[in-house]
C-alpha cells in the first residue's frame, strides 16, 4: 500500500539535514523533483472522481455560432470594451446543459430565458478518418443538427440546415461556462423592463411594427418582440452601462440582437442567421399597439371554402366531406420549419389533451408547407415532425414554403400574411375566425389568446 505520509517525513528529513553540503543539497532538490512529478502521475492514476464521464463533460455549455460581420457595430474605447475579450461583435450565444441518464446516455436542454428545449436526438461517436470524437445534436422537427468534434472540455463544428442550400454556420462550445454575452456587471444606465414601441427595418421602405417586451434584473435581459406575424420566442441577454444584447437559438432559427440606449430610445440590429442584418428602434409609447390578429386576413364570401388532399400515410381529407360533418372545424396554415408553427401545435395538443368533451366536437388538421424540393420528402418528414411532437391530429403537405403558395391553396382567404394562420369554421362549414400569426409561450398576450379560443369553442360547440 502506497504510504504518502511516509513519503512526505522522508522528504522533509531529505532537504533539512544540516549536515550536507551545497551541492549534496542541489543534487538533492533536482531528485526530490523527479520524486514529486512521479508521486502526481501515480496519484492522478489511482484516483478517479464522482464526476467521470466517458463521452461530453456533463453540466453547462456556453455554445457560439459566428455569424456574418454586422454592418455597423464599432468596439467601442470606453471600458465596455472589456466585454468584447468574452464575445465579439456577430456572435450569437446560448447556453446549453448535459445530462447524463446512464453511464454512456445523456440528452441535453438548450436555455433560452424561461425555456428549456430537451434534445435527446444524440449521436456520440469516433470519425475514422480523423479519430477524433464526434458529437451530433439533430432537430428533427426543424430538419437540421449541430455536428462538432469534441475536444475535453471543448467543441467545434456546425449548425447545418438542410433544407437551405450551403446553410451552415461554425459552432464552438466550452464546458463550465455559464455566463451567456459576458460575466461582467458594469451598471446599466436604465431598466429596460417594460413595453417598448418598435420597428424593424426603419432603413428600409416598409417598416414592421412590433412591441418588445422586456424583463430586467440586474444585467440580465429577457423578452422577446411581438410583431403581427407572430414573436421571437424566448430572448436572454444582457445590459453593460448603454449596451446590451439578447439571443435566441433553438435548433430552427438563430436570433441575436444589440442595441444602444440613446436618450429615451433605443436603437439596434437585428441578425436572423446568415440573413443581411436588420436596423430597428424603440421608444415608450403607451398606445402604440399592433392590428388585431382576427382581423387582419379577411374572408372572400365569393369563395366557399374547401380543400382536398391525402395525408402522408395515403389518407383522404376532403372538406366538406363525411370526416367534418357537425364538427368544429379548426385547420391551421403552417410549417416545420416555423418555430411559432411549433408554439400554436403544442399549444393545440395540450388543449385537445386537456378537454376531451370539446376534442371529440373538433376536427383539427394541419396543412404545412414545406421547404423540402421533393413531396416524398416532405411527406417522409412530416411523419417524424408529428411522431416527435405527439400531434394527435392529421398533417398534410400542401405546398412549398411560401405565402404565395398557401394564398392559392386558400382562395377563400384575400391573402396569407403569416405562418401560422388559424382557420376556425362552424359545424354548418362557415368560417367564423381567421386568426394572424401566434403569440407564444413567451409574450404577454399567451394567457389572453388561450382563454379567447376556449371561449370560441364552447360557443361553437352549443350551436
Amino acid at each position: 500500500m502506497f504510504d504518502l505520509k511516509r513519503l512526505i517525513l522522508w522528504l522533509e528529513y531529505l532537504l533539512c539535514n544540516k549536515y550536507t553540503t551545497f551541492a549534496q543539497n542541489m543534487k538533492k532538490i533536482n531528485y526530490l523533483v523527479a520524486i514529486v512529478v512521479i508521486t502526481t502521475l501515480f496519484l492522478q492514476s489511482c484516483i478517479s472522481t464522482e464526476n467521470s464521464f466517458t463521452q461530453v463533460a456533463p453540466g453547462i455549455w456556453r455554445g457560439v455560432l459566428t455569424l456574418e460581420k454586422p454592418v455597423f457595430p464599432v468596439v467601442p474605447k470606453d471600458s465596455i470594451s472589456l466585454i468584447y475579450d468574452q464575445f465579439k461583435p456577430g456572435e450569437l450565444p446560448f447556453n446549453f446543459e448535459v445530462t447524463y441518464t446512464s453511464e454512456d446516455r445523456f440528452y441535453i436542454d438548450i436555455i433560452n430565458g424561461d425555456e428549456r428545449i430537451r434534445c435527446d436526438s444524440i449521436r456520440f461517436g469516433r470519425d475514422k478518418t480523423t479519430a477524433r470524437d464526434t458529437f451530433n445534436i439533430y432537430f428533427p422537427e426543424y430538419a437540421s443538427y449541430i455536428h462538432a468534434e469534441v475536444r475535453g472540455s471543448v467543441m467545434q463544428g456546425y449548425w447545418t440546415v438542410t433544407t437551405k442550400e450551403n446553410y451552415r454556420i461554425h459552432f464552438v462550445a466550452d464546458s463550465g461556462k455559464n455566463y451567456r454575452f459576458t460575466s461582467l456587471t458594469q451598471p446599466p444606465v436604465i431598466n429596460l423592463t417594460g413595453k417598448w414601441a418598435t420597428l424593424f427595418g426603419v432603413n428600409e421602405e416598409k417598416p414592421e411594427k412590433a412591441i418588445g417586451e422586456f424583463k430586467q434584473t440586474g444585467n440580465r435581459i429577457t423578452g422577446t418582440f411581438r410583431t403581427e406575424t407572430g414573436d421571437y420566442r424566448f430572448l436572454e441577454g444582457t445590459i453593460q452601462g448603454r449596451k446590451f444584447w439578447l439571443s435566441c437559438f433553438d435548433g430552427a432559427h438563430a436570433f441575436l440582437f444589440s442595441g444602444v440606449v440613446k436618450g429615451d430610445s433605443l436603437q439596434g440590429e437585428f441578425r436572423s442567421g446568415k440573413n443581411p442584418p436588420t436596423l430597428w428602434t424603440a421608444w415608450i409609447d403607451p398606445k402604440f399597439q399592433l392590428g388585431n390578429p382576427d382581423s387582419l386576413t379577411q374572408v372572400v364570401l365569393s369563395s366557399p371554402f374547401g380543400f382536398d388532399f391525402n395525408t402522408p400515410d395515403g389518407k383522404k381529407l376532403r372538406f366538406p366531406g363525411p370526416d367534418f360533418d357537425q364538427k368544429i372545424g379548426v385547420f391551421t396554415i403552417m410549417g416545420t420549419w416555423c418555430p411559432n408553427c411549433r408554439d400554436e401545435q403544442v399549444f393545440l395538443t395540450e388543449f385537445l389533451k386537456n378537454n376531451p368533451t370539446l376534442a371529440q366536437k373538433m376536427a383539427v388538421v394541419g396543412f404545412s408547407f414545406e421547404r423540402h424540393k421533393e413531396p416524398a420528402q416532405a411527406n417522409a418528414h412530416l411523419k417524424t415532425y408529428r411522431e416527435k411532437m405527439h400531434i394527435p391530429y392529421d398533417l398534410v403537405y400542401a405546398g412549398n414554403a411560401s405565402a404565395a403558395e398557401a394564398a392559392k391553396v386558400f382562395p377563400s382567404l384575400d391573402k396569407v400574411l403569416a405562418f401560422p394562420t388559424m382557420i376556425i369554421v362552424d359545424k354548418k362549414g362557415k368560417i367564423r375566425s381567421v386568426h394572424t400569426g401566434f403569440d407564444g409561450p413567451a409574450t404577454s398576450q399567451y394567457s389572453t389568446f388561450k382563454q379567447q379560443f376556449t371561449d370560441l369553442m364552447n360557443t361553437l360547440a352549443l350551436e
